[in-house]
């Protein structure tokens, strides 16, 4: 069983719960305070797995102690259940449940971060950071895949660079299947990682997306490498997609595109 931090903070705490029942029980006298121990078990539990653990946590805690004074002769309990314990069920739920809170907010914050922190803010898009993650998980698979570098070519005269990334961005993510990952990487640059065993099957793949795009207003050239045919790490794949991308922009004309031909 792998050792994630909330089952650490469970283990301690039960050790932590059974330590100060026996301490309790063995050597709690009026005024002494073991039973304030519970209170580190309930701040535990609530740390890693919320303000509705926490709180019960802080019921089982109220057990333990209502239990431990009746077995320590030591410990009055005559208002055990009038005031005492109810005293001790209030707190230690009341501690539970806000820290449990406190611990769920933390950890949401930072799951949006680092969503945020993948993301490309314009598009939406998995940034340079996730693609990455992506190309190495393919890698690690070793199974065949394309990487297509895809960049925008010139835009139409009156046309907003930000909108004309976004228009590319949708269209993309559409007419891609959930098997595929896609990526902004670049100021203008866009790349996709997709499953496929040829050359050939990989630019039939940017043919139909670069049409795609035309469709949409955007023009965009698409390079490509096949893994492990062209490349056996992320660094050659990139090469050649980008000389291939490259050497097929050179053949064409540069395409401005004004607004009065753009449906031609």
């Amino acid at each position: 069983m792998r050792l994630t931090a909330p089952r650490v903070f469970l283990l301690t705490a039960l050790v932590i719960y059974v330590a100060v029942f026996v301490a309790f029980v063995l050597g709690e006298r009026p005024g002494l305070g073991i039973g304030h121990f519970y209170y580190l078990a309930v701040a535990l539990i609530a740390l890693g797995y919320g303000p509705l653990t926490g709180a019960f946590a802080g019921v089982i805690a109220t057990a333990l102690y209502a239990v431990g004074t009746v077995l320590n002769h030591a410990v009055a309990t005559d208002e055990l259940f009038t005031i005492s314990a109810p005293v001790r069920l209030v707190n230690y739920i009341a501690i539970g449940a806000l820290l449990g809170w406190f611990a769920k907010r933390y950890r949401d914050a930072n799951d949006e971060l680092e969503i945020l922190a993948q993301r490309d803010f314009l598009t939406g898009l998995p940034n340079t950071r996730a693609f990455e993650r992506a190309i190495d998980r393919r890698l690690g698979g070793d199974q065949p895949f394309a990487l297509l570098v895809g960049d925008m070519d010139t835009l139409r005269l009156d046309e907003d660079r930000d909108d004309a990334l976004r228009r590319v961005s949708d269209a993309l993510t559409s007419a891609l299947g959930s098997d595929v990952d896609v990526a902004r990487v670049g100021g203008d640059e866009f790349a996709v990682l997709s499953p496929c065993r040829s050359v050939e099957e990989a630019g039939q793949l940017a043919a139909r997306l670069e049409r795609l795009l035309v469709e949409s207003g955007c023009f965009v050239t698409f390079g490509w490498s096949v893994y492990p045919r062209e490349g056996e790490n992320a660094l050659t794949l990139y090469r050649a997609a980008d000389e291939r991308l490259y050497a097929r922009r050179l053949l064409r004309q540069p395409r401005t595109i004004i607004p009065e031909t753009l449906n031609v």
